[in-house]
């Protein structure tokens, strides 16, 4: 770390000299893994250059019109270019899906009819999705209010999927079977592009008509390929993670056969209408402007994951993934083991931001989630977490989840504050 850098982190923000040790000889260890971090990110931005330049971007494609929001030129670019990069028939892209919860859910929703089979095969989907499942809460339309039948197979001990209990588990009236990518709250290694190929094949052998759907959230330019460039049917995701880069406001998008993404159109307006209707409120520029960044900003939030492991590694706790390992989601997970740990780690976090750094965060029961959860998040956008973020259910073993970062300096910078945080509480 150059001199003036050191003296502006202690000076300015009262971090010491032996946290910014703890950083400096993390970061010289992990440079050479950046470098292929680097190149799967050059690769990304060509990609996404190349889906703008054939789809003729253009200033037009910015305005926004009013009303029913039929022939939106700008809609119909985006949603070229997202279909266009994830090589895909069609493509959904709205402001009008809220979150990647609410993109997952018009896609089950809008395939899955009554009496089909639902198959979960990384085990527990994420928190908020278990109510839309069915498999707590009041059933408030539900799936399983609606005759959906669910089943769970459980990863490996390895955390691989365990193909012979997927197999046992398909019945004549499985419809879909989903696998998360990311790992949620969970303690294990994303699902890579390898083993989604894998997992496709395996599935489309048993029956071709079985639809392989993958809750892409958080998964987004980790490689030069995509879910559905390795044989999967459809894929969900949120604009506030990896695709927007930062900048979308809001918003989610599906992506995949066109079939299957005119079902699930129906289920997002009404069917008969689908989406030819839907205003896109003056947000086209900022989605594709955040979509054009995002190879970048992802590359940046990776390192950051990765810088994070390595530090937390050397200093004894366990991490998730380790500093080398593949990664295919931006979220770094790490175990410390008290309650205190995590409450302590995401006020670092939460006093590192740009917005909101004056804001001391508290568990609480949020909506969706079982146990009371804390998140740290001072972002441009709410919610966001492709910005730099952390948070954490209060359960044990107490593992806290770190992602995000506009940049890489900044997610570094997360981590500075984090550590010393921990510092000042005796934690480390």
């Amino acid at each position: 770390m150059q001199t003036n850098t050191f003296e502006l982190l202690n000076k300015t923000f009262n971090i010491s000299s032996h946290v910014l040790d703890i950083i400096d000889k993390g970061e010289e260890a992990v440079k050479e893994y950046f470098d292929k971090l680097d190149d799967i990110m050059t690769y990304n931005q060509y990609k996404v250059l190349a889906a703008f330049q054939k789809n003729g971007i253009r200033d037009m494609h910015f305005s926004w019109n009013t009303g029913y929001g039929y022939d939106d030129p700008g809609r119909d670019a985006i949603e070229r270019v997202y279909s266009d990069i994830f090589h895909t028939e069609a493509s959904l892209v709205r402001p009008i899906i809220v979150n990647g919860t609410h993109a997952l859910t018009l896609t089950f929703m809008g395939i899955l009819r009554p009496g089909d089979e639902l198959i979960y095969c990384t085990g527990a989907p994420y928190d908020t999705l278990e109510e839309v499942i069915g498999i707590r809460g009041e059933g408030k339309g539900s799936l399983k209010e609606y005759g959906v039948d669910y089943k769970q197979v459980e990863l490996t001990e390895e955390g691989r999927i365990d193909f012979a209990a997927l197999k046992a588990a398909i019945s004549p009236s499985t419809r879909m079977i989903t696998l998360q990518r990311a790992t949620g709250y969970g303690w294990r290694k994303a699902i890579s592009i390898d083993e989604i190929q894998e997992w496709t094949t395996f599935v489309k052998g048993i029956s071709p008509e079985i639809i392989c759907m993958v809750d892409n959230c958080y998964g987004e330019f980790l490689h030069t390929k995509e879910p559905t460039d390795v044989g999967t049917d459809i894929i969900a995701g949120s604009l506030i993670k990896n695709p927007g880069g930062g900048l979308a406001l809001t918003g989610g998008y599906v992506t995949g056969r066109r079939d299957l993404v005119e079902k699930i159109s129906y289920r997002m307006t009404s069917p008969g209408i689908g989406g030819e209707c839907g205003l896109m409120f003056g947000q086209t520029r900022s989605m594709l402007q955040g979509l054009f960044i995002a190879p970048k900003t992802v590359n940046g939030a990776v390192k950051g994951a990765v810088l994070c492991a390595k530090v937390f590694e050397s200093l004894g706790f366990d991490v998730c993934p380790k500093a080398y390992e593949l990664r295919s989601d931006i979220i770094q997970a790490v175990k410390l083991g008290t309650p205190e740990g995590v409450i302590a780690f995401c006020k670092g976090i939460q006093a590192a931001a740009p917005v909101d750094s004056h804001v001391s965060p508290e568990p609480w029961h949020m909506p969706g989630y079982e146990d009371p959860v804390i998140m740290a998040a001072g972002a441009f956008v709410q919610g966001s977490s492709i910005e730099l973020s952390a948070d954490a259910p209060i359960r044990p073993p107490y593992i806290v989840y770190f992602q995000g970062g506009l940049t890489y300096e900044h997610s570094k910078f997360g981590i500075i504050k984090a550590l010393q945080e921990m510092q000042d509480k005796n934690l480390l």
